[in-house]
């Protein structure tokens, strides 16, 4: 567990070391509320899940305890595909999820426990399409990047594509050979990926798989032929993202916190938090206030911080309703 929270660290250390973070200036919607501490709030907190949030999740440990110095948050990251066994063995408190969770998992909880899990939005994200900073292209549709990573080119485009020169770059980039960096089946990161950029195909099976999102930008930043996805969050210096087109002659969007939460972007998700909250109960007191906080002004605050979108008020009273009523 140490060693999870020492990845999460070192993953806050290469986002604000390397990172752009945003060109543009985020601004909070001025209807969220400051968090309120309350009283009583003592225990252990313990988080298994997402490496997209690893960065958000430390952060926000970082700040609670802040608030509460007797509570201790352990962080764990393995990937989104851990947080519902260890929801579902009540090893963990909480789920970060980069995913909403399939059939198959809401099935086995609702096994055990006779309910659904509790999903909690918590934050925004732009899953960019990464390239080494050196490469020159800027603009592909998601059929080309279909054509790149799958071997099974289900969004149709007619054939393969292995080279730059292939995705219409000149001269001494026409036959580079293209190198792929993506994350393992365990992220939650490569089933969105999957299902939207692959239309649900195959990954090739020449990928560099990576065990997390900054490690999969770090190998396109020593690749010139580079090319992989991560969330906008992992932006740095080394890499720039490709504005994508959803087909020929639709307008290229490019991966922005603006464009994300209007969902013109075409890769644009939600982040989430899933408890195990019975029906008409309320969550425990340390989880509750652990997600209002995140839920809050200075939990969006850190969202903005961390690389990633924050909630407007509307979503944000909705998921804070969900605490309270469901």
């Amino acid at each position: 567990m140490r060693q999870s929270l020492y990845l999460a660290i070192g993953l806050i250390l290469y986002i604000v070391l390397n990172t752009n973070l945003f060109a543009e200036q985020i601004q909070l919607d001025p209807q969220l509320k400051r968090y309120i501490k309350s009283s009583g709030i003592t225990g252990n907190l313990s988080t298994i899940g997402s490496d997209t949030l690893a960065g958000l999740m430390a952060f926000w440990a970082e700040r609670f305890k802040n608030y509460y110095p007797s509570v201790n948050v352990q962080i764990q990251i393995p990937g989104s595909s851990a947080a519902p066994p260890a929801l579902i063995e009540n090893t963990a408190n909480l789920g970060p999820m980069s995913r909403k969770m399939k059939g198959g998992e809401i099935s086995a909880f609702k096994k055990k426990y006779g309910y659904d899990p509790l999903p909690i939005r918590v934050a925004i994200d732009a899953m960019a399409v990464y390239v080494n900073k050196d490469n020159p292209i800027r603009e592909m549709t998601l059929d080309q990047v279909d054509a790149i990573f799958s071997a099974t080119r289900k969004c149709g485009y007619p054939n393969n594509i292995a080279y730059w020169g292939e995705v219409g770059l000149t001269n001494k980039w026409v036959t580079r050979g293209i190198q792929l960096f993506g994350k393992s089946s365990a992220s939650g990161t490569y089933g969105y990926f999957k299902e939207k950029a692959l239309c649900g195909g195959d990954f090739k099976d020449t990928i560099n798989e990576q065990p997390g999102s900054g490690s999969v930008v770090q190998g396109i930043s020593a690749s010139l032929n580079g090319i992989g996805y991560s969330g906008i969050g992992y932006n740095s210096i080394g890499v720039h993202p490709v504005a994508l087109a959803v087909h020929i002659g639709a307008p290229y969007i490019a991966a922005t916190s603006e464009n994300a939460i209007t969902n013109q972007y075409p890769l644009a998700r939600f982040l989430y938090i899933y408890v195990n909250k019975p029906p008409h109960q309320n969550l425990p007191p340390l989880e509750e206030e652990f997600l209002k906080m995140i839920l809050s002004k200075t939990g969006q605050q850190l969202v903005i911080k961390g690389g990633y979108t924050p909630l407007n008020s509307i979503i944000v009273n909705q998921e804070l309703t969900k605490l309270n009523t469901e």
